[in-house]
């Protein structure tokens, strides 16, 4: 089994760990409602995509009711 030869420093260990760090989602505004989305998703507020209508907001809240 391998094992260390040094102790591996906290600087040394915090360096190999700065690339971890979670990243921002991106976000935009949506053209019908103006409310922050996802970019190439439907708007959860409204219910449009690309300058349509996908699905009415209400109806995905009765449909998980049922």
């Amino acid at each position: 089994m391998a094992v260390p030869k040094k102790k591996t420093s906290k600087s040394v260990r915090n360096m190999r760990r700065s690339h971890h760090a979670l990243s921002v989602k991106a976000h935009g505004e949506c053209s019908n409602c103006g409310e922050q989305k996802r970019p190439h998703h439907v708007c959860d507020s409204c219910g449009h995509y690309d300058g349509r209508q996908v699905f009415a907001p209400g109806a995905e809240a009765k449909a998980s009711e049922e």
